[in-house]
């Protein structure tokens, strides 16, 4: 018994060696103290590395005396060329012209870019040594017929061959798991078009204006972009993974999140079946589904009811936009993300039933827990579960302490509100959450906050006396582009 806990014992005790691997992945230079100061044995563990496991500043140099190699992890780490340093080991994108200066100094590069000025340099046969293809790289590059992408690639970036108009044949490899937006638009020479299993997004008018466009197979795309085939006039045969319902205006397909697309003009045929559209008031959504994606029902111009299912955790950006029939809609407790515009323009829309409805104020109607969520009232909205909207003044409102997450978009444009207190309980607020409340001048930032939303306080009345407090980060008053 004695020796097997001897044994276990000796088991479990990290060697130098060993710590110094595990070590390699700490995010931060106060680990690398921690651990030398919380135990004896591994004093001079970083001595012990010969390059830098993490980015550098002048104080952490210090710590890492004997590196010879470098690595440059982010293009603002500051380099350092001192020591015994005889290497550079660069992580971030670079251009292919720029690897070649490096190549010579015998640096290494780790994430290549093919970029529009390197293919004008270098011509249009893609380097072996790039790992992906830069913004417009091939933009307008009208004397391209043919392009073989070599399986080095696994991004491709926006409007890569955008207006190629003499590409008539594209071969994408499986190692691409992304490709930009409107990468093919314009390219008015394609016939066909497959779209490796890879991929699982396409971007906004991904084949927009391709007018020569017959058929396009794309096995294991779960969200499309807007207008992805716009214009796509010859469009006649597309290949779709999971299709569940066809209306007279889209195509529903996917799952667990259900999205649509705009049906192409001319299009026949679906996996090698004639079109047959139904009414969309026929549509029962599957319970399959946890998500409805941007834009899935808009311009439904018949749709005048719909009930969404308690699977559904997520109602997407302009998902009923233009809805101009809907009438009437249920919301369930099970939604804890809404997009801002997800009920523009419904018109019709007069009645909701909403299962945790929180509060109703002049601007935005106010559910849902453990996180709040809110939408624009909808322009002619008049009852909700059942009873004529009785508005409040948005100061008023009491966060409950059941609250952990304001959302997105939460408290957008409510110009009304001059004060809020937030309660211990919320741990995090979403992004744009307080976005153009221009009169908000009191607010607490309890220490319970451990996430700040993208721009969750741009615009706000308090932004400066709020920019004091160093816990939230400066995009929270930033905008995004």
């Amino acid at each position: 018994m004695e020796n097997t806990t001897r044994n276990n014992k000796s088991i479990m005790k990290l060697g130098y060696n060993e710590i110094m691997i595990t070590s390699m992945y700490f995010n931060d230079i106060k680990d690398f103290i921690n651990l030398e100061m919380g135990v004896k044995r591994f004093q001079g563990n970083m001595e012990r590395f010969h390059f830098n496991p993490i980015p550098l500043n002048e104080y952490s140099r210090k710590l890492f005396p004997n590196i010879e190699t470098f690595h440059i992890y982010n293009e603002d780490d500051e380099i350092f060329n001192d020591g015994k340093i005889f290497k550079k080991v660069i992580w971030y994108a670079i251009s292919y012209s720029l690897y070649l200066k490096e190549k010579e100094a015998w640096n290494e590069c780790k994430n290549i870019e093919y970029t529009k000025l390197d293919r004008e340099e270098y011509g249009n046969i893609i380097p072996h040594e790039v790992k992906s293809l830069g913004n417009e790289c091939f933009k307008h590059c009208t004397s391209l017929k043919s392009i073989d992408i070599p399986t080095t690639i696994s991004e491709i970036g926006y409007g890569c061959f955008r207006g190629c108009s003499s590409l008539t044949s594209v071969n994408i490899p499986t190692s691409v798991s992304k490709i930009g937006h409107y990468c093919f638009s314009e390219c008015s020479s394609l016939t066909s078009f497959t779209i490796p299993t890879t991929i699982s997004i396409i971007g906004y008018r991904f084949f927009c204006k391709c007018i020569s466009l017959k058929s396009v197979n794309m096995p294991s795309v779960s969200r499309i972009g807007c207008e992805c085939f716009s214009e796509c006039t010859s469009l006649t045969s597309i290949v779709l993974e999971s299709v569940q319902f066809i209306s007279e205006k889209r195509i529903f397909m996917n799952k667990p999140v259900l999205m649509s697309i705009k049906i192409p003009y001319n299009l026949q045929k679906i996996n090698g079946e004639n079109i047959e559209k139904k009414d969309i008031n026929e549509f029962t959504i599957p319970t399959m589904i946890s998500e409805l994606s941007d834009s899935c029902f808009s311009e439904c111009v018949s749709l005048t009811s719909i009930n969404i299912p308690t699977t559904i955790s997520e109602i997407g950006t302009w998902c009923f936009y233009k809805c101009t029939s809907l009438k009437s809609i249920n919301i369930p407790s099970s939604i804890s993300k809404l997009g801002i515009t997800c009920f523009e323009e419904c018109l019709s829309l007069t009645s909701m039933n909403i299962d945790n409805l929180q509060f109703i104020s002049k601007e935005r109607i106010f559910m849902n827990e453990p996180v709040l969520i809110s939408i624009k009232i909808p322009k002619n909205l008049q009852i909700i579960n059942g009873k004529n909207i009785e508005k409040k003044d948005i100061n008023e409102l009491i966060i409950p302490s059941s609250i952990t997450k304001l959302d997105r978009w939460c408290f957008y444009w409510c110009e009304s509100l001059t004060s809020i207190t937030i309660p211990t309980t919320i741990s995090e607020i979403g992004d744009y959450c307080f976005y153009g409340c221009s009169s908000l001048k009191s607010i607490n930032i309890p220490s319970s906050i451990t996430l700040f939303g993208d721009c969750c306080f741009c615009g706000c009345g308090c932004t400066e006396e709020l920019k004091k407090n160093k816990t939230i980060p400066r995009r929270s008053f930033e905008h995004i582009q």
